[in-house]
């Protein structure tokens, strides 16, 4: 059985799916980390493979760009493919000037202008939160690694060309970066009762005005892969 967005058997994928948006990340992540990894998903392009990250089974797929790509891949691992936790691995724009490129930030939550939550007809504003598991052990991961993770709030954003020019005002309320998915991953994870996190390393600066390159976007986020996986791992564990 598929959807009309993956054509993967029941199955294929594994209980924990890392998604970064790329496609060709996504490829990256399967061929350079994962063993005997197969490829379950293309439909569209959006590739998702399934393979073995020290004897556990972990998949990888594209999650696209956005909240409304991210809300249908999401929707359908949780509640057509059994998946239970997804770790979103992708960049993200600092907003913090105590951040630094490359640095690996943690989305303890995630503020948003998107109105993607009043489809659960909530009569209040809902705050998107990280699974608490995921993070605690996603920083116990990263610090046996040597890696100190900053831990906080992003704003996911419907928009990426803002022509109101007011992202930094979120900094004043200590939102550490920008980007343009968590908050619909961690709305769906609520509501089907799973789990999510999301994990960026720091692409580009507001503040500075730096920005890496596509191609390190694409190959160079090891660090953050590697937590990732690591904590794929441990919740096979649990």
């Amino acid at each position: 059985m598929g959807t009309p967005h993956n054509e993967a058997a029941q199955g294929a994928f594994a209980k924990t799916v890392l998604m970064p948006g790329d496609p060709l990340r996504a490829k990256f992540i399967a061929e350079t980390f994962l063993t005997d990894a197969r490829l379950v998903n293309n439909v569209r392009g959006v590739q998702g493979y399934t393979g073995t990250y020290r004897g556990t089974p972990v998949s990888v797929m594209a999650s696209g760009m956005g909240m409304p790509s991210i809300g249908i891949y999401s929707h359908e691992l949780f509640h057509f493919y059994d998946v239970d936790n997804i770790i979103r691995v992708g960049s993200a724009g600092g907003i913090s000037p105590k951040l630094k490129l490359r640095d690996v930030v943690m989305a303890q939550g995630a503020c948003t202008d998107s109105d993607y939550a009043h489809q659960y007809g909530l009569p209040g504003t809902f705050a998107p939160i990280a699974d608490f598991t995921l993070l605690e052990t996603a920083v116990a991961v990263a610090r046996r690694m040597g890696v100190e993770p900053p831990v906080g709030n992003l704003l996911s954003s419907d928009v990426f060309y803002n022509k109101a020019g007011n992202t930094m005002d979120w900094g004043k309320m200590g939102v550490l970066a920008i980007e343009m998915e968590t908050a619909a991953l961690y709305c769906n994870a609520a509501e089907a009762g799973k789990r999510a996190l999301t994990i960026c390393t720091i692409s580009d600066s507001l503040v500075t005005g730096e920005e890496l390159p596509p191609a390190d976007r694409q190959t160079s986020f090891t660090q953050m892969m590697e937590i990732a996986l690591g904590v794929a791992v441990e919740m096979a564990e649990k």
